[in-house]
């Protein structure tokens, strides 16, 4: 018994849930940022519901539109002790970024990794924060800032890379992992 005690202790100090989606943080407000702001025509939204947070929308590439995006208001995070971001998800086989900001500006810099969930089945994707690119209006920045994970100040998703159409992304939940 102790044993099992010691060892559910020991992922918990390696796991730190960030947002769940299943009650006591699953209340944090998403903003959706989409390429309207450049005079594009692309939509998207994030809803919760019985534990799934589900961004969906439809990338248009009208008006050299191509992006769809949801942010997380301040949730201040510091991530310091942690070597990434785990999401698990279930996708439409389409490529989508996690986006984590360090600035409070609105348009500021941006830290970006990819990945690209399976079609209808759960699975658990590992981000490193060594593959966060850092980018600036969807482009990479080089030289760049190294990513502070002490100053996390929001999380958020995206498609890009204009792929057109619907889509559908359902997250379960998002932690930092040592």
């Amino acid at each position: 018994m102790r044993i099992i005690l010691r060892f559910r202790l020991l992922i918990n100090d390696m796991i730190r849930t960030l947002i769940d989606f299943t009650g006591k943080n699953d209340k944090i407000s998403w903003y959706p940022i989409n390429d309207v702001i450049m005079g594009g025509r692309s939509e998207s939204n994030l809803q919760v519901k019985e534990g799934v947070a589900r961004f969906t929308g439809n990338v248009s590439l009208q008006n050299n539109g191509g992006f769809a995006s949801v942010r997380s208001e301040s949730i201040n995070l510091n991530l310091r002790e942690f070597a990434g971001i785990s999401l698990t998800a279930r996708g439409d086989g389409k490529i989508y970024k996690c986006n984590v900001r360090t600035d409070t500006a609105f348009d500021g810099v941006l830290y970006q990794a990819s990945f690209r969930p399976q079609a209808d089945k759960w699975h658990k994707y590992d981000l490193p924060f060594t593959s966060f690119i850092a980018t600036f209006r969807g482009r990479e920045l080089d030289p760049a800032p190294p990513l502070d994970t002490s100053r996390v100040i929001s999380i958020g998703l995206m498609i890009s890379e204009k792929q057109a159409g619907p889509f559908s992304l359902e997250i379960r939940e998002i932690s930092a992992y040592r």
